[in-house]
Protein backbone atom coordinates (compact mmCIF):
# COMPACT_ATOMS: atom_id res chain seq x y z
CA UNK A 1 0.00 0.00 0.00
CA UNK A 2 1.70 3.08 -1.10
CA UNK A 3 1.80 6.08 1.33
CA UNK A 4 1.40 9.60 0.33
CA UNK A 5 4.44 11.66 0.80
CA UNK A 6 4.05 14.20 3.87
CA UNK A 7 5.00 17.82 3.49
CA UNK A 8 8.07 18.39 6.13
CA UNK A 9 5.99 20.15 9.03
CA UNK A 10 2.60 19.46 8.39
CA UNK A 11 2.08 17.12 10.95
CA UNK A 12 3.53 19.04 13.16
CA UNK A 13 2.21 22.74 12.58
CA UNK A 14 -0.81 21.07 13.67
CA UNK A 15 0.29 18.93 16.80
CA UNK A 16 3.45 19.85 18.83
CA UNK A 17 4.97 17.59 21.39
CA UNK A 18 4.83 19.26 24.59
CA UNK A 19 6.49 16.51 26.60
CA UNK A 20 7.46 12.82 27.01
CA UNK A 21 6.57 10.77 30.36
CA UNK A 22 8.02 7.57 30.73
CA UNK A 23 5.09 4.58 31.56
CA UNK A 24 7.23 1.73 33.33
CA UNK A 25 4.24 -1.11 33.58
CA UNK A 26 3.57 -1.97 30.89
CA UNK A 27 6.40 -0.71 29.55
CA UNK A 28 5.80 2.66 27.06
CA UNK A 29 6.58 6.48 26.42
CA UNK A 30 3.75 8.71 26.80
CA UNK A 31 3.56 11.89 24.88
CA UNK A 32 1.71 15.08 26.00
CA UNK A 33 1.26 16.61 22.67
CA UNK A 34 -0.80 19.94 21.63
CA UNK A 35 -3.68 19.98 18.52
CA UNK A 36 -5.50 22.81 17.72
CA UNK A 37 -4.87 24.34 20.85
CA UNK A 38 -6.16 21.48 22.92
CA UNK A 39 -3.69 19.18 25.04
CA UNK A 40 -3.80 15.61 24.27
CA UNK A 41 -1.75 12.36 25.50
CA UNK A 42 -0.80 9.80 23.35
CA UNK A 43 1.47 6.61 24.11
CA UNK A 44 3.29 4.15 22.76
CA UNK A 45 3.77 1.08 23.88
CA UNK A 46 6.47 -1.03 23.98
CA UNK A 47 5.25 -4.17 25.20
CA UNK A 48 8.66 -6.10 23.46
CA UNK A 49 11.38 -4.31 25.29
CA UNK A 50 13.63 -6.74 26.25
CA UNK A 51 16.94 -6.03 28.36
CA UNK A 52 18.87 -6.97 24.80
CA UNK A 53 16.66 -4.85 22.73
CA UNK A 54 18.80 -2.77 20.00
CA UNK A 55 17.53 0.84 21.49
CA UNK A 56 19.03 2.46 17.99
CA UNK A 57 17.12 0.09 15.61
CA UNK A 58 13.60 0.77 17.88
CA UNK A 59 14.06 4.56 18.03
CA UNK A 60 14.53 4.01 14.33
CA UNK A 61 11.07 2.31 14.06
CA UNK A 62 9.49 4.53 16.52
CA UNK A 63 10.50 7.94 14.29
CA UNK A 64 8.98 6.21 11.53
CA UNK A 65 5.51 5.69 12.87
CA UNK A 66 5.51 8.17 15.16
CA UNK A 67 6.02 12.16 13.25
CA UNK A 68 5.49 14.00 16.79
CA UNK A 69 8.97 12.69 17.89
CA UNK A 70 11.23 14.63 15.64
CA UNK A 71 14.70 14.13 14.89
CA UNK A 72 15.63 16.93 17.42
CA UNK A 73 13.73 14.39 20.21
CA UNK A 74 15.97 11.15 18.85
CA UNK A 75 18.68 11.45 22.26
CA UNK A 76 15.63 12.35 24.81
CA UNK A 77 13.73 8.88 23.83
CA UNK A 78 16.80 6.94 23.78
CA UNK A 79 17.57 8.18 26.95
CA UNK A 80 14.17 7.08 28.21
CA UNK A 81 14.51 3.70 26.54
CA UNK A 82 17.55 3.02 28.13
CA UNK A 83 16.00 3.90 31.49
CA UNK A 84 13.05 1.60 31.12
CA UNK A 85 15.15 -1.03 30.06
CA UNK A 86 16.97 -0.51 33.58
CA UNK A 87 13.73 -0.51 35.17
CA UNK A 88 13.00 -3.82 33.34
CA UNK A 89 16.01 -5.31 34.38
CA UNK A 90 15.83 -4.58 38.28
CA UNK A 91 13.26 -7.82 39.24
CA UNK A 92 11.58 -7.20 42.05
CA UNK A 93 13.04 -9.86 45.04
CA UNK A 94 11.07 -7.90 47.76
CA UNK A 95 10.40 -9.97 50.34
CA UNK A 96 7.15 -8.73 52.21
CA UNK A 97 6.61 -8.36 55.78
CA UNK A 98 3.45 -7.55 57.70
CA UNK A 99 3.14 -4.13 58.30
CA UNK A 100 -0.30 -3.66 59.69
CA UNK A 101 -3.39 -5.61 61.13
CA UNK A 102 -6.48 -3.21 60.58
CA UNK A 103 -10.06 -4.65 61.90
CA UNK A 104 -11.53 -2.15 59.16
CA UNK A 105 -15.29 -3.28 60.16
CA UNK A 106 -17.79 -5.10 63.24
CA UNK A 107 -19.51 -6.81 59.97
CA UNK A 108 -17.85 -9.02 57.32
CA UNK A 109 -15.57 -7.29 54.72
CA UNK A 110 -16.67 -7.92 50.61
CA UNK A 111 -13.70 -6.08 49.22
CA UNK A 112 -10.44 -4.02 49.34
CA UNK A 113 -9.35 -1.83 46.72
CA UNK A 114 -5.74 0.07 46.25
CA UNK A 115 -5.07 2.93 44.33
CA UNK A 116 -2.95 3.40 41.88
CA UNK A 117 -0.11 4.48 44.23
CA UNK A 118 -1.24 2.51 47.44
CA UNK A 119 -0.95 5.22 49.19
CA UNK A 120 -4.55 4.93 50.26
CA UNK A 121 -7.13 1.80 49.95
CA UNK A 122 -10.99 1.25 50.49
CA UNK A 123 -13.24 -1.94 51.91
CA UNK A 124 -16.42 -2.57 51.37
CA UNK A 125 -18.81 -4.65 54.17
CA UNK A 126 -21.52 -5.86 55.16
CA UNK A 127 -21.94 -2.88 57.76
CA UNK A 128 -23.54 -0.83 54.71
CA UNK A 129 -19.78 1.49 54.34
CA UNK A 130 -17.10 1.93 52.83
CA UNK A 131 -14.45 2.97 54.95
CA UNK A 132 -10.90 4.82 53.00
CA UNK A 133 -7.72 3.95 54.78
CA UNK A 134 -4.11 5.76 54.64
CA UNK A 135 -1.51 2.68 53.88
CA UNK A 136 1.29 4.01 55.90
CA UNK A 137 -0.22 4.70 59.00
CA UNK A 138 -3.44 2.51 58.85
CA UNK A 139 -5.29 5.54 59.84
CA UNK A 140 -8.93 5.71 58.81
CA UNK A 141 -9.30 8.51 56.48
CA UNK A 142 -13.18 8.52 55.82
CA UNK A 143 -15.87 6.05 56.47
CA UNK A 144 -18.46 6.36 53.30
CA UNK A 145 -22.14 6.44 54.41
CA UNK A 146 -25.29 6.25 52.84
CA UNK A 147 -25.92 3.01 51.33
CA UNK A 148 -29.05 0.72 53.03
CA UNK A 149 -27.57 -2.64 52.49
CA UNK A 150 -24.15 -4.69 52.06
CA UNK A 151 -21.10 -2.35 49.84
CA UNK A 152 -20.37 -5.12 47.53
CA UNK A 153 -18.08 -3.59 44.99
CA UNK A 154 -15.57 -1.00 45.49
CA UNK A 155 -13.28 0.95 43.21
CA UNK A 156 -11.29 3.81 42.76
CA UNK A 157 -10.78 5.31 39.68
CA UNK A 158 -7.22 4.74 38.98
CA UNK A 159 -5.08 5.88 37.62
CA UNK A 160 -6.35 9.77 38.80
CA UNK A 161 -7.72 8.12 42.51
CA UNK A 162 -9.57 11.42 43.48
CA UNK A 163 -13.04 9.12 43.30
CA UNK A 164 -14.39 6.15 44.60
CA UNK A 165 -17.16 4.23 43.54
CA UNK A 166 -19.15 1.70 45.77
CA UNK A 167 -22.05 -0.34 44.14
CA UNK A 168 -24.66 -1.99 47.26
CA UNK A 169 -27.07 -4.69 47.30
CA UNK A 170 -29.74 -1.71 48.22
CA UNK A 171 -29.58 -1.91 44.05
CA UNK A 172 -27.54 1.67 43.75
CA UNK A 173 -23.91 2.75 43.17
CA UNK A 174 -22.49 5.95 44.72
CA UNK A 175 -19.70 8.20 43.35
CA UNK A 176 -17.65 9.53 45.75
CA UNK A 177 -14.74 12.25 46.77
CA UNK A 178 -11.71 10.69 48.44
CA UNK A 179 -10.41 14.10 49.43
CA UNK A 180 -14.05 15.14 51.61
CA UNK A 181 -15.42 11.43 51.31
CA UNK A 182 -18.77 13.37 50.30
CA UNK A 183 -21.08 11.78 48.08
CA UNK A 184 -21.55 13.13 44.54
CA UNK A 185 -24.20 10.78 42.73
CA UNK A 186 -26.19 8.22 43.44
CA UNK A 187 -26.96 6.00 40.60
CA UNK A 188 -30.47 4.27 40.54
CA UNK A 189 -32.09 2.17 38.28
CA UNK A 190 -30.97 -1.63 38.48
CA UNK A 191 -34.00 -3.85 39.72
CA UNK A 192 -31.45 -6.35 42.10
CA UNK A 193 -28.18 -5.78 43.90
CA UNK A 194 -25.28 -4.31 42.35
CA UNK A 195 -22.08 -6.91 42.37
CA UNK A 196 -19.57 -5.91 40.23
CA UNK A 197 -18.50 -2.56 38.78
CA UNK A 198 -15.52 -0.33 36.80
CA UNK A 199 -14.16 2.68 35.66
CA UNK A 200 -13.47 3.57 32.02
CA UNK A 201 -9.84 4.54 31.75
CA UNK A 202 -10.34 7.98 31.19
CA UNK A 203 -12.62 8.28 34.01
CA UNK A 204 -15.37 9.70 32.41
CA UNK A 205 -17.99 6.86 33.14
CA UNK A 206 -18.70 4.05 35.72
CA UNK A 207 -19.86 0.61 34.98
CA UNK A 208 -22.09 -1.67 37.15
CA UNK A 209 -23.11 -5.25 37.02
CA UNK A 210 -26.29 -6.41 38.61
CA UNK A 211 -27.71 -9.26 39.42
CA UNK A 212 -31.08 -8.21 37.24
CA UNK A 213 -28.99 -9.41 33.93
CA UNK A 214 -28.18 -5.82 33.20
CA UNK A 215 -25.13 -3.89 33.44
CA UNK A 216 -25.50 0.37 32.81
CA UNK A 217 -23.23 2.71 32.20
CA UNK A 218 -23.11 6.23 33.95
CA UNK A 219 -21.83 9.56 33.32
CA UNK A 220 -19.75 10.66 36.14
CA UNK A 221 -19.93 14.43 35.63
CA UNK A 222 -23.49 14.91 35.85
CA UNK A 223 -25.11 11.60 37.53
CA UNK A 224 -27.33 10.44 34.62
CA UNK A 225 -27.24 7.15 33.07
CA UNK A 226 -26.19 6.69 29.75
CA UNK A 227 -26.64 2.77 28.38
CA UNK A 228 -28.25 0.08 29.90
CA UNK A 229 -26.46 -3.05 28.07
CA UNK A 230 -29.47 -5.54 28.10
CA UNK A 231 -28.75 -9.39 26.56
CA UNK A 232 -27.86 -11.65 29.46
CA UNK A 233 -30.23 -14.22 30.46
CA UNK A 234 -28.86 -14.34 33.98
CA UNK A 235 -26.46 -12.68 36.48
CA UNK A 236 -23.18 -10.37 35.53
CA UNK A 237 -20.60 -11.36 37.98
CA UNK A 238 -17.53 -9.96 35.91
CA UNK A 239 -17.53 -6.59 33.82
CA UNK A 240 -14.14 -4.27 32.89
CA UNK A 241 -13.12 -2.34 30.39
CA UNK A 242 -10.15 -2.41 27.64
CA UNK A 243 -7.07 -0.24 27.94
CA UNK A 244 -8.23 1.80 25.11
CA UNK A 245 -11.69 2.30 27.05
CA UNK A 246 -14.12 1.88 24.10
CA UNK A 247 -14.90 -2.14 24.97
CA UNK A 248 -16.56 -2.91 27.91
CA UNK A 249 -16.68 -7.06 28.69
CA UNK A 250 -19.25 -8.76 30.82
CA UNK A 251 -18.79 -12.50 31.97
CA UNK A 252 -22.82 -13.80 33.25
CA UNK A 253 -23.95 -16.95 35.63
CA UNK A 254 -26.02 -17.81 31.76
CA UNK A 255 -22.04 -19.21 30.69
CA UNK A 256 -21.71 -16.50 28.10
CA UNK A 257 -19.52 -13.26 27.86
CA UNK A 258 -20.68 -9.93 25.74
CA UNK A 259 -18.24 -7.53 24.45
CA UNK A 260 -19.66 -4.09 24.23
CA UNK A 261 -19.24 -0.73 21.90
CA UNK A 262 -18.59 1.74 25.21
CA UNK A 263 -19.52 4.70 22.99
CA UNK A 264 -23.00 3.19 21.16
CA UNK A 265 -24.17 0.79 23.64
CA UNK A 266 -24.45 -2.09 21.41
CA UNK A 267 -23.16 -5.20 21.88
CA UNK A 268 -20.28 -6.04 19.54
CA UNK A 269 -19.99 -9.84 19.95
CA UNK A 270 -21.27 -12.73 22.30
CA UNK A 271 -18.80 -15.52 23.27
CA UNK A 272 -20.01 -18.68 23.57
CA UNK A 273 -18.69 -21.83 24.31
CA UNK A 274 -18.18 -22.34 28.12
CA UNK A 275 -20.51 -24.67 29.71
CA UNK A 276 -20.64 -23.39 32.95
CA UNK A 277 -20.77 -19.80 35.27
CA UNK A 278 -18.28 -17.19 34.17
CA UNK A 279 -15.78 -16.26 37.19
CA UNK A 280 -13.81 -13.91 35.10
CA UNK A 281 -13.07 -12.25 31.64
CA UNK A 282 -11.20 -9.68 30.85
CA UNK A 283 -8.95 -8.24 28.07
CA UNK A 284 -5.16 -8.00 27.61
CA UNK A 285 -3.11 -4.79 27.27
CA UNK A 286 -3.48 -4.24 23.58
CA UNK A 287 -6.97 -5.21 23.55
CA UNK A 288 -6.17 -8.37 20.72
CA UNK A 289 -7.38 -11.05 23.18
CA UNK A 290 -9.94 -11.55 25.93
CA UNK A 291 -9.25 -14.40 28.71
CA UNK A 292 -12.92 -15.84 30.55
CA UNK A 293 -12.45 -18.23 33.41
CA UNK A 294 -15.48 -20.61 33.95
CA UNK A 295 -16.70 -23.38 36.87
CA UNK A 296 -15.96 -25.53 33.60
CA UNK A 297 -12.94 -25.89 34.81
CA UNK A 298 -11.11 -24.13 31.90
CA UNK A 299 -10.08 -20.75 30.72
CA UNK A 300 -10.57 -19.67 26.74
CA UNK A 301 -8.80 -17.34 24.71
CA UNK A 302 -10.82 -15.08 22.16
CA UNK A 303 -9.34 -13.36 19.51
CA UNK A 304 -10.66 -9.86 20.37
CA UNK A 305 -11.27 -8.61 16.85
CA UNK A 306 -13.76 -11.30 15.73
CA UNK A 307 -14.65 -12.81 18.79
CA UNK A 308 -14.19 -16.37 17.99
CA UNK A 309 -11.93 -18.97 20.51
CA UNK A 310 -8.42 -19.21 19.68
CA UNK A 311 -7.23 -21.84 22.65
CA UNK A 312 -9.24 -23.57 25.48
CA UNK A 313 -6.75 -23.90 28.54
CA UNK A 314 -7.38 -26.89 30.43
CA UNK A 315 -5.60 -28.85 33.45
CA UNK A 316 -7.65 -28.36 36.30
CA UNK A 317 -9.28 -30.51 37.93
CA UNK A 318 -12.12 -28.30 39.44
CA UNK A 319 -13.56 -24.80 38.89
CA UNK A 320 -11.48 -21.73 37.70
CA UNK A 321 -12.65 -18.85 40.32
CA UNK A 322 -9.79 -16.50 38.81
CA UNK A 323 -7.56 -15.96 35.61
CA UNK A 324 -5.47 -12.75 34.75
CA UNK A 325 -3.16 -11.35 32.20
CA UNK A 326 0.51 -9.75 33.44
CA UNK A 327 0.55 -6.13 32.32
CA UNK A 328 2.13 -6.52 28.85
CA UNK A 329 -0.10 -9.58 28.06
CA UNK A 330 2.63 -12.34 27.46
CA UNK A 331 1.35 -14.34 30.94
CA UNK A 332 -1.82 -15.72 31.81
CA UNK A 333 -2.42 -16.99 35.21
CA UNK A 334 -5.48 -19.23 36.50
CA UNK A 335 -6.20 -19.80 39.77
CA UNK A 336 -8.71 -22.82 40.60
CA UNK A 337 -10.75 -24.82 43.54
CA UNK A 338 -8.47 -27.55 42.62
CA UNK A 339 -5.86 -25.54 45.12
CA UNK A 340 -3.27 -24.78 42.26
CA UNK A 341 -2.81 -22.08 39.96
CA UNK A 342 -0.97 -22.48 36.60
CA UNK A 343 0.68 -19.90 34.54
CA UNK A 344 0.51 -20.34 30.59
CA UNK A 345 2.19 -18.43 27.61
CA UNK A 346 -0.37 -16.14 25.86
CA UNK A 347 1.70 -16.85 22.63
CA UNK A 348 2.05 -20.57 22.74
CA UNK A 349 -0.95 -21.44 24.82
CA UNK A 350 0.74 -23.86 26.83
CA UNK A 351 1.44 -23.84 30.26
CA UNK A 352 5.09 -22.84 31.22
CA UNK A 353 4.35 -23.80 35.27
CA UNK A 354 2.25 -25.14 37.62
CA UNK A 355 1.99 -23.34 41.43
CA UNK A 356 1.62 -26.08 43.81
CA UNK A 357 1.63 -25.49 47.73
CA UNK A 358 -1.90 -24.21 49.17
CA UNK A 359 -4.03 -26.47 50.54
CA UNK A 360 -7.05 -25.29 49.79
CA UNK A 361 -9.18 -23.35 46.77
CA UNK A 362 -7.55 -20.47 45.18
CA UNK A 363 -9.95 -17.96 45.25
CA UNK A 364 -7.54 -14.81 43.91
CA UNK A 365 -4.37 -14.47 41.30
CA UNK A 366 -2.56 -11.55 40.43
CA UNK A 367 0.94 -10.73 38.68
CA UNK A 368 3.03 -8.05 40.19
CA UNK A 369 3.64 -5.01 37.49
CA UNK A 370 7.03 -6.34 36.63
CA UNK A 371 5.59 -9.46 35.81
CA UNK A 372 7.91 -12.08 37.60
CA UNK A 373 5.75 -12.60 40.91
CA UNK A 374 2.24 -13.80 41.32
CA UNK A 375 0.56 -13.67 44.26
CA UNK A 376 -2.50 -15.68 45.61
CA UNK A 377 -4.82 -16.00 48.32
CA UNK A 378 -6.56 -19.02 49.33
CA UNK A 379 -9.15 -20.96 51.77
CA UNK A 380 -6.07 -22.00 53.65
CA UNK A 381 -5.74 -18.83 55.09
CA UNK A 382 -2.53 -18.04 53.34
CA UNK A 383 -1.66 -15.75 50.76
CA UNK A 384 1.80 -16.78 48.98
CA UNK A 385 4.26 -15.17 46.52
CA UNK A 386 5.96 -16.77 43.76
CA UNK A 387 8.65 -17.08 40.53
CA UNK A 388 6.19 -16.47 37.92
CA UNK A 389 8.35 -18.16 35.61
CA UNK A 390 9.91 -21.23 37.47
CA UNK A 391 6.52 -21.88 39.68
CA UNK A 392 8.45 -21.80 43.30
CA UNK A 393 6.62 -20.76 46.07
CA UNK A 394 9.27 -17.68 47.32
CA UNK A 395 7.15 -16.88 50.56
CA UNK A 396 4.03 -17.76 52.14
CA UNK A 397 2.15 -14.95 54.06
CA UNK A 398 0.38 -15.88 57.03
CA UNK A 399 -1.39 -14.73 60.51
CA UNK A 400 -4.92 -15.12 58.59
CA UNK A 401 -6.97 -16.97 60.83
CA UNK A 402 -9.68 -17.77 57.70
CA UNK A 403 -9.83 -17.48 54.29
CA UNK A 404 -8.43 -15.10 52.29
CA UNK A 405 -11.08 -13.72 49.67
CA UNK A 406 -8.88 -11.06 48.61
CA UNK A 407 -5.07 -10.11 47.94
CA UNK A 408 -3.64 -7.27 45.39
CA UNK A 409 0.03 -5.76 44.37
CA UNK A 410 0.00 -1.82 44.22
CA UNK A 411 1.56 -0.49 41.14
CA UNK A 412 4.92 -0.82 42.33
CA UNK A 413 4.52 -3.88 43.83
CA UNK A 414 6.45 -3.23 46.90
CA UNK A 415 3.08 -3.30 49.00
CA UNK A 416 0.66 -6.41 49.28
CA UNK A 417 -2.90 -6.23 50.81
CA UNK A 418 -4.58 -9.02 51.68
CA UNK A 419 -8.40 -8.96 53.02
CA UNK A 420 -9.67 -12.54 55.05
CA UNK A 421 -13.17 -13.61 56.17
CA UNK A 422 -11.03 -12.93 59.88
CA UNK A 423 -12.43 -9.63 59.32
CA UNK A 424 -9.39 -8.24 58.84
CA UNK A 425 -6.64 -6.68 56.20
CA UNK A 426 -3.44 -7.08 56.46
CA UNK A 427 -0.72 -4.47 55.16
CA UNK A 428 2.56 -6.52 54.20
CA UNK A 429 5.30 -4.31 52.46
Amino acid sequence: MATKPVREGSASEKMKLKSLLLRYYPPGIMLEYEKSGELKTKSIDLLDLGPSTDVDALVEEIQKAEPLITASRTDQVKLLIQRLQEKLGQHSNHRFYLFKVLRAHILPLTNVALNKSGSCFITGSYDRTCKLWDTASGEELHTLEGHRNVVYAIAFNNPYGDKIATGSFDKTCKLWSVETGKCYHTFRGHTAEIVCLSFNPQSTLVATGSMDTTAKLWDIQNGEEVFTLTGHSAEIISLSFNTSGNRIITGSFDHTVAVWDADTGRKVYTLIGHCAEISSALFNWDCSLILTGSMDKTCMLWDATNGKCVATLTGHDDEILDSCFDYTGKLIATASADGTARVFSAATRKCITKLEGHEGEISKISFNPQGNRLLTGSSDKTARIWDAQTGQCLQVLEGHTDEIFTCTFNYKGDIVITGSKDNTCRIWR
